[in-house]
């Protein structure tokens, strides 16, 4: 708690800074830029981010150059900003004065990965998965349509895949040195240790998304409880990096990703727990299924969408822990147009999206009752068929 209010006492003198004055200017990063239409007029909106991790809304002509990628100088007006929506980001009347010549590295690499697929969208979706960088918004739609949204926000599930590759790459290699000159050592000390090296280096390189953080702060609480003998795939290991995370990060309680990703990896332990003693190929299966039964009526209340290929996803997210590797690898090799087609066909697919109403009460209900199972048998056994109604809901209001 203590380390909370330190964070949160950083973050307010960051904000008296900037608002000392009527106006301010400040160096911040171009991560989003797109045009929006409301009430017949056509403009750019651009979200920008400082270097103290403050994020805010400008808009522009829809001549404006695209900066994505690009750090500028922006004047701002901030004579009735407030701390909260400081902290959850705000929206800002200004102009930029400078920018930089160049575009920042996270987005030259984005651009170096599109550049190995002749179609754009395939590009900018390869760019998303391996860059964190941002897509169009009728890309955004279409895979939402399909349910695979969660597969191009980089999470847990991207770094375990990448924890697993490095792992397994420098296994042999390193026991092949330590048998020689250091006997003495712990193989999977040192292994974790130049492997969380490695991912903190993705992570900064990713500029810190939400979902990536919680992922990298529950890998090295993972392993810390491993170390000691206690058990890892536990509700308190996930409670211990929210709350550090949280403690080092105020304004992590007002990102949507950060909590979307918490969630997945709830249900995850609760299926775990659930199903323990059961197969690998039962547990395989089961946690897909479950997963997305258990977070449907959290993306349905958040997006409010669907479709009736979305449970489809089930099946991409499977073949998607083969098909990540095998992307990395190829694009590593300047060969990433390879799976061009597969991923052409997958987007042809015809996935509409309708709206679909969940009522004013199930989001509500849903999150208290998700907690109830921590502490009540009678609540985990009926939350799965609460989860398959919301979802035969879903398919009757689209159908």
């Amino acid at each position: 708690m203590a380390l909370f209010f330190v964070s949160l006492g950083s973050e307010y003198y960051d904000y008296r800074r900037l608002t000392r004055f009527d106006d301010a200017t400040v160096r911040a990063t171009v991560v989003q830029q797109y045009e929006k239409s409301r009430q017949d007029k056509t403009y750019q909106v651009l979200k920008l981010r400082t270097d103290r991790g403050a994020t805010f809304f400008m808009t522009a002509h829809t001549s404006f150059r695209k900066l994505l990628g690009y750090e500028v100088t922006v004047w701002l007006k901030t004579e009735r900003l407030g701390f909260f929506e400081y902290l959850k980001g705000f929206f800002a009347h200004g102009s930029i004065e400078t920018v930089s010549p160049q575009r920042q590295w996270k987005y030259r690499v984005a651009d170096r990965i599109a550049s190995q697929h002749d179609d754009g969208r395939i590009g900018a979706l390869f760019a998303a998965l391996f860059a964190a960088t941002p897509i169009e918004k009728k890309m955004r739609e279409r895979i939402g349509g399909l349910g695979i949204g969660h597969l191009l926000a980089i999470s847990g599930f991207h770094i375990g895949l990448l924890g697993g590759m490095l792992y397994w790459l420098l296994r042999y290699p390193y026991r092949f040195f330590q048998s020689r000159w250091f006997p003495w050592r712990s193989a999977k000390r040192d292994l974790f240790v130049i492997g969380a090296a490695a991912m903190y280096g993705y992570v900064q390189f990713l500029q810190m998304p939400p979902s990536v953080l919680r992922a990298f702060a529950m890998t090295l609480i993972g392993f810390l409880f491993y170390d000691r003998g206690i058990k890892v795939l536990s509700f308190l290991s996930l409670l211990m990096a929210v709350l550090l995370l949280v403690a080092f990060w105020p304004r992590l309680l007002f990102s949507i990703g950060f909590w979307l990703s918490v969630a997945g990896v709830f249900y995850i332990f609760m299926f775990l727990r659930r199903y323990e003693a059961r197969g690998t190929v039962f547990k395989f299966i089961g946690i897909h299924v479950w997963v997305y039964a258990m977070m449907l009526p959290v993306s349905l209340t958040i997006f409010g969408t669907f479709s009736l290929l979305h449970p489809l996803s089930i099946l991409w997210t499977m073949l998607f822990i083969l098909f990540y590797p095998l992307a990395l690898l190829l694009h590593l090799a300047g060969a990433g147009g390879v799976l061009d087609g597969a991923v052409s066909a997958l987007l042809e697919l015809p996935a509409v999206s309708a709206g679909v109403d969940t009522g004013p009460f199930l989001p509500a209900a849903w999150i208290g009752l998700s907690l109830l199972v921590l502490s009540s048998k009678t609540v985990e056994r009926f939350i799965p068929y609460l989860a398959v109604a919301v979802f035969i809901g879903a398919v009757y209001q689209v159908a």
